[in-house]
């Protein structure tokens, strides 16, 4: 009796040993990561910032505390006046970043990253993994895993551009026809809405002033509609191309007291407008002539 209760306590011990290794084992490995974390924190902070840092942790005396906020302060005043320069420059405003090392040695740092903003309305989340090997005296940074999320419920032009980015992991096109796209976009938008608030009476948007679609409705003229879909394209290549075009809807009736040529001609007459004038100046024609009078 008494060889089985000490063999049942020997496993026991057995037990609870394996249990403590794998506890040190998580202590260690978060241990590791805290280190981590303290050094990138090391490595992105400079100046004052890293006298700040110094002195929160106890590393500078009490009598420094208003001389390092002092140069706190100014460092922080001079990185916001810098990034709002930057994001007038480029139109895209970041909202957060967010680091977390994965791998750290002497030669190879891989780390997480998710960057969340936005470009005039569109809204984006960038996920991605950074690799970092130093070879002498440089390093080589390579990308990989991108993930790039969007609501792209009304974006199907933009949908198969995100999948070749995403292919191919080129971070910087995706940022410069994001803002193309964005640009091409606010355009549609202004566009529509300076035509309705110009003509109330006969330009309407059912789908608001940043949809692709701008209607135009005389109010003595019920049923004779003229659509301006005005779509922006982009390829896989991250080519953004607007393109507009002008769709007819007539009832029946109203189709018999013209000539058939005249009605299927309208669109081609409108992409020569296009040609030659422009979109705001061809729309706007077409917008006068739906009108019947210069002066609406």
């Amino acid at each position: 009796m008494m060889e089985k209760m000490s063999e049942e306590n020997i496993e026991d011990v057995r037990v609870l040993e394996a249990q403590i290794e794998h506890l040190q084992a998580e202590v260690a490995a978060l241990q590791r990561q805290q280190q981590d974390n303290h050094k990138d924190i090391t490595f992105h902070l400079r100046g004052h910032m890293q006298d700040a840092m110094s002195y929160v942790c106890g590393q500078k005396q009490a009598g420094e505390k208003e001389k390092v906020l002092s140069k706190l302060t100014e460092e922080v005043e001079e990185l916001e006046e810098d990034l709002k320069r930057q994001t007038q420059m480029n139109g895209i405003s970041l909202n957060s970043c967010t680091t977390k090392t994965l791998q750290s040695s002497g030669r190879q740092l891989v780390q997480q990253l998710c960057v969340s903003g936005h470009c005039s309305e569109l809204v984006f989340q960038v996920e991605f993994q950074l690799s970092e090997v130093k070879k002498g005296q440089r390093s080589e940074r390579t990308i990989s895993d991108l993930n790039v999320v969007m609501d792209t419920s009304d974006l199907q032009n933009f949908s198969s551009f995100l999948s070749g980015v995403e292919e191919s992991r080129d971070l910087l096109l995706f940022f410069r026809t994001l803002r193309t796209f964005s640009d091409r976009c606010d355009d549609r938008r202004r566009t529509f809405q300076h035509f309705q608030e110009k003509y109330p009476s006969v330009v309407s948007l059912p789908g608001g002033c940043r949809s692709a679609v701008m209607t135009l409705n005389h109010p003595e003229l019920p049923g004779c509609v003229l659509f301006v879909h005005w779509s922006v394209e982009v390829s896989r290549e991250g080519r953004v191309t607007p393109k507009i075009e002008l769709l007819t809807k007539i009832p029946e009736k109203a189709l018999q007291l013209f000539p058939s040529q005249a009605v299927s001609g309208a669109a081609e007459a409108f992409q020569s407008l296009l040609r030659i004038l422009g979109p705001e100046a061809a729309v706007e024609s077409v917008i006068m002539a739906v009108s019947l009078s210069q002066d609406t």
